[in-house]
């Protein structure tokens, strides 16, 4: 069965981007000329999925005018001849039938995916973190679609990380099927150094059946009173086993400030219009370091 729908979390507050997302939602932080959401719903679009739910909580209504269509601005492009601008606009708010949900209280990613329980239905549907943008040929939920439907099981997105920043993760039991597959036994949310299985951790993406939302209602809350979907996952893996996806492509942490500025200095790197001068730039920034 094809992965036809998405659920993007973006309910978070940002903490570590204030003071910029004290009045700007963080998934809105620009990567050159694009906010950081929008990459993430092309990914999905680019993946074929055609449906998306994006999880919001208070205050982001930005977000939802974002992917909605402007006249007033539609029609001073279009008066003024700037028809490449017009058609990225409209683009911009017709890549997919996108829908959304508010969060009402911060209690975890299990609890916002909980909140998407009526759009999925029984449909298998992908997971993608809005602090997580990951660029590349090949988009990174396309390669964990591909997956399930070749194996029918939950999908996770792993990566191997430091020691240091898989006990800000997760720790993932694993065994290697071949070169990007793995089978997964077990997984434990921040582990503590002695808890840890391996260091691939799961970052940003995976691909799940409805049968979560149960495993969710049975899973107690923890830390900070937070639903965690990893505790879910756990109990998925355990029981029917899991598979992780050693996905290609770039990744940003959009909740870093120097993750999030290196995805511009990437992007402008991209760019037709400024790679010229962004490159003559670094290497004259180069000489006086």
């Amino acid at each position: 069965m094809k992965v036809r729908k998405a659920v993007i979390t973006a309910a978070g507050y940002g903490t570590r981007m204030l003071p910029a997302t004290k009045s700007m939602p963080k998934e809105m932080l620009p990567i050159l000329d694009k906010p950081a959401i929008q990459y993430i719903v092309e990914e999905c679009v680019n993946a074929g999925i055609t449906d998306i739910l994006i999880i919001l909580s208070r205050g982001k209504h930005v977000v939802e005018d974002h992917f909605d269509r402007v006249p007033d601005l539609e029609r001073q492009l279009e008066d003024q001849g700037k028809t490449e601008l017009l058609d990225e606009v409209i683009h911009t708010a017709s890549m997919a039938n996108i829908t959304y949900v508010r969060q009402a209280e911060q209690l975890g990613l299990g609890h916002a995916v909980m909140c998407a329980k009526s759009f999925v239905g029984n449909e298998p549907f992908a997971v993608l973190y809005g602090d997580d943008v990951i660029v590349g040929e090949d988009p990174a939920i396309a390669q964990l679609c591909r997956a399930y439907e070749k194996y029918g099981k939950g999908i996770v997105g792993i990566r191997e990380v430091s020691d240091e920043e898989v006990m800000k993760y997760c720790s993932m039991k694993l065994q290697q099927m071949d070169d990007k597959y793995f089978s997964i036994s077990d997984m434990i949310e921040k582990p503590s150094r002695n808890q840890v299985f391996s260091n691939y951790s799961i970052l940003g993406r995976c691909v799940l059946t409805s049968e979560i939302f149960e495993i969710l209602k049975r899973t107690p809350y923890g830390k900070n009173n937070e639903l965690q979907l990893t505790d879910a996952m756990k109990t998925l893996a355990q029981i029917k086993g899991m598979i992780g996806v050693e996905f290609t492509g770039k990744r940003y942490d959009m909740g870093d400030k120097f993750s999030a500025l290196t995805a511009s200095i990437d992007a402008g790197l991209r760019s037709d219009e400024i790679s010229t001068q962004l490159k003559e730039y670094i290497k004259q920034l180069a000489e006086t370091l």
